[in-house]
């Protein structure tokens, strides 16, 4: 349940300076050469993966339709920039009744995307579309780096539930984006009460070493827990020897302890040992959590461990090593001239080396085999084939400035389960390699 579900006040400040200072110069020399107003289509899209990885996870759908609502210059904004001189009094003349009018259209939350795919489109006059480059890039290349890892994360373990606690290892604002993508990954749950209260995830949480440290022993610490909390608590056991830990902790809440926690040493060994000490001592139901600086590497590493969740903190809120997908927001198309009926045509930047794109509005549809397992990624400009017409990606998101494709984080979240098991079966593997779907352009 959202806070919008409660009832509950959120605001949202306004997200207009949540950019580059060159998108409001750029809107300035445009409305003096009177080509502000030329109907234009941009598009978000990625020329490569992150080095190795063999899909990418669109997610902060949900939270770039938040940004483009907010978009909003006030007085205060005003103010700003006519006091650090940003733009000339006719621009903020203009700004002051800014309101995205557009359209946006774009693979839907949770979707997987290859090179080259069409992820986000934004159609509307240059100078209301070209202000919102800076703010949905850093909303959809920061979700879509965390979601990405906990996608892969969530393939590491197998089904075992993933909880995020990444919190206090980057940004405070960054770690509710955080657990939200995570969540669209794969991962079931957060420490982020902020993002529990934002955003409706569940959330989870005990206790740290701290509190065991501070009472006088350890079985004093997990009686006063174990009576304050219940019996289905998770007690953690590594902060002196885990063997005498769990021992204390079984005697104390009985059979049905609801979890104990591993946090430091051999994870492996440690979850064989506690595993077995659990089955001596009557509590074969008590559940074992393991943490201690997690990736999807030490997840896939103790498939074979008596592990019924894992908390990760650190690499997931970096993205595993890869904490950008380098997103691009290109203008690919522009009307002839400023008439709302003007014909469209393709641009596209031509210089050398690797920063090329494809000119003009596309299309993506993802071509399946006689298994229906996905085998290419089709982008096109023109009229789709028939034999894909059913296979279309995109899906409307906003429409003459009105958001259209508010949906649960939970469909988010199923919908990515859905696309990543419709992809060959190579995409599940963590080793390096190429995209496991070529891109290509019809």
């Amino acid at each position: 349940m959202s806070t919008a579900d409660l009832g509950l006040p959120v605001t949202v400040p306004s997200t207009a300076l949540f950019t580059d200072r060159y998108e409001l110069t750029m809107l300035q020399a445009a409305l003096r050469s009177g080509a502000a107003h030329r109907r234009s289509v941009f598009e978000v899209f990625t020329r490569r993966l992150p080095e190795g990885r063999r899909y990418g996870v669109v997610a902060g759908t949900g939270r770039v339709l938040d940004a483009v609502e907010n978009f909003r210059f006030d007085d205060n904004v005003l103010g700003f920039l006519e006091q650090e001189r940003v733009v000339d009094a006719p621009t903020l003349e203009w700004l002051a009744g800014y309101r995205f009018r557009g359209d946006i259209v774009g693979y839907p939350e949770g979707e997987v995307y290859f090179p080259g795919s069409p992820i986000l489109r934004v159609e509307g006059t240059f100078a209301e579309a070209v202000l919102l480059e800076t703010v949905i890039l850093s909303i959809l290349n920061h979700d879509s780096a965390i979601a990405a890892a906990a996608s892969r994360m969530a393939v590491a373990a197998v089904g075992r539930p993933l909880m995020e606690m990444g919190a206090r290892r980057t940004h405070e604002l960054a770690a509710v984006a955080a657990a939200r993508a995570a969540y669209v990954g794969g991962f079931v749950s957060t420490s982020n009460l902020a993002a529990g209260f934002r955003y409706g995830l569940p959330t989870i949480g005990t206790s740290a070493h701290a509190f065991t440290l501070l009472h006088d022993n350890e079985r004093d610490a997990f009686t006063a827990q174990v009576a304050s909390l219940g019996r289905e608590t998770t007690l953690l056991v590594d902060t002196y020897d885990v063997a005498s830990a769990v021992r204390a902790a079984v005697e104390i809440a009985g059979p049905e302890l609801g979890a104990v926690r591993i946090d430091s040493g051999d994870l492996l060994l440690l979850a064989h040992r506690v595993r077995q000490q659990l089955d001596d001592l009557g509590a074969k139901s008590t559940k074992i959590v393991v943490t201690s600086d997690l990736d999807e590497y030490a997840i896939a590493s103790l498939a074979a461990a008596p592990v019924d969740a894992y908390g990760v903190g650190t690499s997931l809120v970096t993205g595993s090593g890869h904490p950008t997908c380098s997103m691009v927001y290109k203008l690919v198309a522009r009307a002839v001239s400023d008439e709302p009926d003007a014909p469209l045509e393709a641009v596209a930047k031509k210089s050398m080396g690797a920063k090329t794109s494809v000119g003009g509005r596309k299309w993506a549809a993802r071509r399946r085999d006689e298994d229906d397992v996905a085998e290419a990624e089709i982008i096109g400009t023109g009229p789709v084939p028939a034999e894909l017409a059913e296979r279309l990606i995109q899906v409307p998101l906003m429409h003459d400035g009105e958001s259209v494709g508010r949906e649960p984080m939970a469909d988010a979240r199923a919908r990515h389960i859905e696309a990543r098991a419709g992809l060959p079966l190579s995409a599940t593997q963590l080793s390096r390699g190429e995209p496991v779907l070529p891109t290509v352009y019809a």
